[in-house]
């Protein structure tokens, strides 16, 4: 049996990132909770030192957690937020206070919990995978700072989730599509039988507006756990939505109280409902039967951030960041264009993972985007450029559809084609560049435009 003295310790970001990415990737599903649970017993179960709100859902789990972290912090309550995938950088994932870890915050939480990896790898036929790692970094960080409610957003499905070893005293639905079907199934029903793994006994279930055979597969969850559900457009909802500069005006109604000219500095009705179901989490998880003070929910809404997802990086032209990666992902941004803005020309730049449906998605974008640059992400899995370009063709037509598999060549080439303006349209001057299509092609891409604007 290894001895936890023995290990060898990181000294550099570099190093955790190595070690983390040698294990098993994130893409590769094991069914089991065995080997996390393993590993949090040695770390002396972490994730039992706090309340827990967790969120799973097709879209929208990011923001959402986003959400429900700043109302709890500027209600006085110090945070933890676990999300994925990164952008940029692995430490955004591991949030305290708003903040994400330093570098060298990353690294000490890695030493702290790496001397007991290879025990549990010992004992198991696969080892630790880099999801299962790094999600103890967070459980086991959030007690050390310490948290007074942890939001945990989990990596893929629920069921079978590393982060399912927390109960959640909340657990958050958003909307439920098929997305990953190779492990969670082929329908919005089956999918839903896997999420809501994450319902609790005794907790309350915070669930988007879904698919009616999808709000019957959370009900029954609820009812054979003896948790309690709460509906968005039965118990919650959007009661008005205003688009306006830099965002939009929005009325929710939440599970306590009506909460009226909210301002929320992020584009789309998707993210209205974002929003109105962050609201009923946290209302959830305070329990009682009085409403937020109206003040506290402007202020925390009028703060929140959602780094790309309908981000302006960069004017002249103008360049949005969506990681829209699935059709119901596609559908919402598509949405979202049309109810906040005026581009014309709108030039996508595109490049998808080999896995996702990528045919529909640019069967949704078409009728937005006046051409479309074909490229591809950094990563293994990512479409090559080419393969995008030819399926594309199949949609756009000929003419519409340019190849640059360099990502910086491709915001280049859709930069030149939106400011050429008049040659696509009659707005000269009006045109804007769209990256989407993956997390990884727009964290790249991010990386390429807010360092050097």
């Amino acid at each position: 049996m290894p001895d936890p003295a023995d290990a060898r310790l990181a000294e550099t970001y570099a190093e955790v990132e190595d070690a983390l990415l040698s294990r098993w990737p994130e893409t590769r599903i094991d069914p089991t909770l065995d080997r996390i649970a393993d590993f949090l017993e040695l770390l002396g179960e972490p994730q039992r030192a706090y309340p827990v709100i967790h969120l799973t859902g097709t879209n929208g789990k990011t923001s959402t957690a986003r959400m429900v972290e700043t109302l709890l912090r500027t209600l006085g309550l110090r945070t933890g937020r676990f999300t994925s995938p990164h952008l940029e950088s692995m430490t955004e994932r591991i949030v305290i206070d708003g903040e994400p870890m330093s570098e060298e915050a990353f690294v000490a939480a890695f030493n702290d919990v790496a001397p007991y990896t290879h025990l549990v790898d010992a004992q198991h036929d696969h080892p630790l995978s880099f999801f299962e790692t790094i999600t103890a970094m967070a459980y086991a960080a959030f007690a050390d700072a310490p948290v007074d409610v942890a939001v945990v957003e989990v990596g893929l499905g629920g069921t079978w989730d590393s982060t399912n070893v927390a109960d959640g005293s909340v657990a958050v639905l958003t909307p439920i599509a098929v997305d990953h079907a190779k492990y969670l199934g082929n329908t919005p029903a089956e999918i839903a039988r896997d999420k809501s793994g994450i319902v609790k006994p005794g907790a309350t279930a915070v669930s988007a507006l879904q698919d009616e055979d999808v709000t019957l597969v959370i009900g029954e969850r609820c009812v054979e756990v003896g948790a309690t559900l709460v509906r968005e457009g039965v118990d919650f909802g959007v009661r008005t939505r205003v688009p306006a500069v830099g965002g939009q005006v929005v009325s929710l109604q939440g599970l306590r109280g009506a909460y009226d000219e909210v301002f929320l500095p992020l584009y789309g009705a998707h993210q209205a409902q974002n929003a109105v179901v962050a609201l009923a989490a946290v209302e959830a998880f305070l329990g009682g039967d009085d409403p937020i003070d109206a003040e506290v929910v402007q202020e925390a809404f009028g703060e929140v951030t959602s780094p790309g997802r309908l981000e302006i990086v960069r004017r002249s032209p103008t360049v949005v960041l969506d990681a829209a990666h699935n059709p119901h992902g596609a559908q919402a941004l598509v949405e979202a264009i049309g109810d906040s803005f005026v581009f014309d020309p709108l030039v996508g730049v595109v490049g998808v993972m080999e896995d996702k449906d990528h045919e529909q998605v640019l069967t949704i974008l078409e009728p937005v985007l006046a051409h479309i640059v074909c490229t591809q992400n950094s990563t293994d899995r990512s479409l090559p450029a080419a393969a995008l370009a030819e399926e594309a063709r199949g949609i756009f037509g000929q003419d519409r559809v340019s190849v640059a598999p360099s990502l910086a060549d491709a915001i280049d080439q859709a930069a030149a084609l939106a400011e050429a303006g008049g040659s696509l349209s009659d707005a000269i001057g009006s045109g804007a560049v769209l990256v989407t299509g993956s997390v990884v092609t727009v964290g790249e891409a991010r990386a390429l435009l807010v360092r050097t604007r």
